[in-house]
């Protein structure tokens, strides 16, 4: 029931509308529009839906001054007081109360199916509207009456909070090829030298005049074993003179022979 002091919201405002007298009704059977005059129509008006509180009212009114005509107090959707018919989507079958209390039923039609379309779904959104209030409503009173949480903190009782990022884990070295990790350049990181094109994959050692100590066996033994060849060179010279000599005393043909040598 709508209560004092609640405003009226309009839900709804269709300017055509048609009115018929509906046979009574003799069986539990459907409504069917096709057993009503619809050529020639009772009454037409248009029809404004409003509001007030949990009730919807589907108000009949003139085009021209807004007199109303027949109004259908509706508090429940589905229900009595509002139904559909069985043969077409744009009738449908009034309960009309005047305010005496008397009622009577009555077919509206809409010319357009647009219009008919806009019409349901104004009162299926309210009675969802009205739905949902109930809902609220005994959420809130099941909330006074049934227990409380106590979510507050306890004597002695203390939280914790982290804040801020966990420290990095260190990322794994990248794996070579051969799935060992990667090797360290060697000290200094200097290269050797790659061989020259005119040498020759023997070892070449150059050969003192000091014929009769034992390097000289060792060095033939390595000749007779691995093919290394035995260069000789001038007795008065060091193994490694070519070094150890400045660059301005030696020729540099000697020089460029030597390192070939090497």
């Amino acid at each position: 029931m709508a209560a004092e002091g609640e405003y009226e919201s309009i839900l709804c405002v269709k300017p055509d509308v048609n009115v018929y007298r509906i046979p009574p009704r003799a069986s539990n059977r459907a409504y069917r529009a096709a057993d009503w005059k619809l050529d020639s129509p009772d009454w037409s008006g248009r029809m404004r839906i409003t509001a007030k509180g949990q009730v919807a009212f589907v108000k009949l009114e003139d085009k021209v001054s807004g007199e109303l005509f027949a109004q259908a107090p509706i508090k429940e959707y589905p229900g009595a007081a509002m139904e559909t018919v069985s043969d077409s989507s744009r009738y449908f079958v009034l309960r009309i109360q005047d305010d005496n209390g008397r009622s009577a039923f009555i077919g509206v039609g809409f010319g357009d199916r647009g219009d008919a379309f806009d019409f349901n779904v104004s009162l299926q959104d309210h009675f969802k509207w009205v739905k949902q209030e109930h809902e609220f409503s005994k959420n809130a009173e099941l909330g006074e009456t049934g227990p409380k949480l106590d979510l507050g903190f306890k004597d002695g009782q203390t939280i914790t909070l982290n804040i801020g990022q966990g420290k990095k884990r260190d990322k794994p070295r990248p794996l070579s090829s051969s799935g060992f990790g990667l090797l360290p350049p060697p000290p200094g990181g200097k290269m050797a030298p790659p061989p020259l094109s005119g040498s020759s994959n023997h070892n070449i050692i150059p050969q003192t005049g000091d014929t009769a100590t034992g390097r000289d066996c060792f060095l033939n033994e390595l000749d007779s074993s691995n093919s290394n060849t035995l260069v000789q060179a001038n007795a008065g010279l060091d193994l490694w003179g070519d070094f150890s000599a400045p660059a301005s005393s030696v020729p540099a043909t000697s020089r460029l022979q030597n390192w070939m040598q090497f």
